[in-house]
């Protein structure tokens, strides 16, 4: 194994310097070339640059803390084995985004089918408590995350991309794999809900046909 480390060293180097003065996409096809030829301490590096973003992705995705770990794994596994098709088209992050998304639709998947199982074995089900009416950071970080919890799985993605992540609209629509238009329509439904549970603006009224 030494000749492999010993190889690789002037290559991570390289990198860190690289990086060190912002060019990223050079950084990682450097990385995943050498990767891809079998350097294991490149593979480490793109690992550890990586995995911050990942977890905290998934984590606003709405990955449970117990799941997360696991999901975080299963992202790098998708990773390792897909990274040879990664054309370098967009940015290497913008693809591992995709990534996320899928295992966390995947996440929500095992969830409904735990939820039905249990559905089965406890009818009743638990009683609701309403928490106090406090104005604390911490009660607005909780009503911040129950105005996430509230969002349908589409209506969170795109809040997550725009507003947390920062995205374009070309970037975030890539990422979720829908149009612009569908993209900007989710945004505004999620910022609403946002909105509301802040109280910032009235709830919306349903509209009746008649």
């Amino acid at each position: 194994m030494a000749p492999l480390a010993t190889s690789s060293q002037p290559t991570l180097a390289a990198v860190a310097h690289s990086s060190a003065g912002g060019d990223r996409r050079s950084v990682d096809a450097e990385l995943i070339r050498t990767t891809l030829a079998g350097d294991r301490a490149a593979a480490r590096e793109l690992h550890r640059h990586y995995y911050p973003i990942v977890a905290s992705f998934l984590r606003k995705l709405g990955v449970l803390p117990h799941d997360l770990e696991d999901a975080c794994q299963e992202v790098f596994t998708q990773f390792f084995r897909y990274v040879g098709g990664f054309r370098g088209e967009a940015e290497l992050k913008t693809w591992v985004f995709r990534l996320c998304v899928t295992e966390a639709r995947r996440g929500r998947r095992r969830r409904r089918i735990a939820a039905a199982l249990a559905g089965v074995l406890m009818r009743e089900p638990p009683e609701e408590t309403v928490p106090a009416p406090f104005t604390s950071d911490r009660t607005i970080h909780e009503m911040a995350k129950g105005a996430l919890d509230r969002m349908d799985p589409d209506q969170r993605l795109a809040f997550v991309l725009f507003e947390i992540e920062g995205l374009t609209g070309r970037e975030a629509a890539e990422i979720a794999g829908k149009t612009m238009p569908a993209m900007f329509r989710r945004l505004y439904e999620a910022q609403r809900i946002f909105r509301e549970i802040l109280g910032i603006e009235p709830p919306a009224q349903k509209r009746t046909d008649t």
